[in-house]
């Protein structure tokens, strides 16, 4: 399935088409994976609409991707035939700057992005540098392992930037995909914290209580607490301004979100240095994430038998899964099923 053009998905329901295209070959370092699953992202939204626009068409998008590797090119030496394999959202980075040598690969002028830059996962077969290739560990399920390559390597990475220690109040704006795997991680790493969750939807909100969040509100809301740290999911502006309201002094919000959507001045022109900026508060944003992120998520999830939310859809309905993201009908995370 691929991305043609750029287009509004308000108006726009089957933003993908199918297309034949001939099958990939390894080369170099390469290894070729036959796809069994793979997440679907808000990123994808990003793409399609246009915030962070391919530089080519028609492109694959797709970048939280398990299969097997079934070829590898004449370099390869990491894995075998058969290994199971997953890739995420960084496909690539130039190895010799700056930031790549202090291990801020995700900040590299030359990333490139899987499903993106690259033709991604929302197909049968892709090719992938074995160095930005990981193994999966022999306990997790495919298809319960695709959303952690992003949404859960992303939120870990969100979750580390918070500077939390266990005990303090955590608030999560935004409850889909991301949000929904740290929780289940914060249950477990930081058995003290008091989890705030604060979500549009009363169903988002009734299954962040069922997973063990400690209170759940409106986006909107004044949690009974303040907040140590915060982390917003969300593609829109609005929760920034209610993070930093519930945040106490000192506290940090981490921006777990590639783009947001339009700006929106209405909300944006509401902001009071006293209320949300005042007493040392901090913002920080999430950029991509490194290899370093997606090994050491796959690693704790395998230690801590971590099992995401997921509801399943064949290939040809990857629109279907789009839409319904984009018209918010989310429950945990989404996963295309290749056959």
């Amino acid at each position: 399935m691929a991305i043609k053009k750029i287009c509004n998905m308000n108006e726009e329901k089957e933003p993908l088409s199918l297309i034949d295209m001939p099958e990939p070959t390894p080369v170099g370092k390469e290894i070729l994976i036959k796809i069994l699953a793979c997440g679907v992202c808000h990123t994808e939204l990003d793409e399609i609409e246009g915030r962070t626009p391919p530089p080519f068409f028609p492109v694959i998008p797709g970048h939280q991707i398990v299969g097997y590797v079934v070829e590898k090119g004449a370099k390869a030496i990491n894995f075998s035939i058969g290994d199971r394999v997953g890739i995420g959202w960084i496909n690539s980075a130039c190895g010799n700057c700056k930031q790549c040598s202090e291990g801020n690969e995700n900040l590299c002028e030359s990333f490139k992005a899987t499903g993106r830059d690259v033709h991604g996962g929302y197909a049968q077969y892709v090719t992938i540098l074995e160095d930005f290739a990981y193994r999966i560990p022999d306990n997790l399920l495919e298809i319960e392992t695709a959303p952690l390559l992003c949404a859960g390597a992303i939120g870990y990475r969100s979750l580390r930037l918070t500077l939390l220690e266990n005990g303090q109040n955590l608030g999560l704006f935004g409850f889909g995909a991301s949000a929904h795997i740290v929780l289940k991680v914060v249950l477990n790493k930081y058995p003290s914290t008091k989890i705030f969750v604060f979500a549009r939807s009363e169903a988002e909100r009734s299954f962040a209580y069922k997973i063990g969040a400690f209170w759940c509100g409106d986006i909107d809301s004044i949690c009974p607490e303040k907040l140590d740290a915060a982390i917003d999911t969300t593609p829109v502006w609005k929760p920034i301004l209610f993070a930093l309201k519930n945040l106490k002094g000192g506290g940090r919000l981490v921006i777990n979100a590639i783009r947001k959507e339009e700006i929106d001045k209405e909300v944006l022109s509401t902001v009071n240095y006293p209320e949300h900026l005042w007493l040392e508060k901090e913002i920080k944003t999430v950029a991509n994430v490194t290899r370093k992120d997606i090994s050491e998520f796959l690693q704790l999830a395998s230690h801590i038998k971590l099992k995401p939310e997921i509801q399943l859809y064949s290939l040809k309905e990857a629109n279907k899964a789009l839409v319904e993201l984009k018209e918010k009908k989310i429950r945990g995370a989404k996963v295309l099923v290749i056959e």
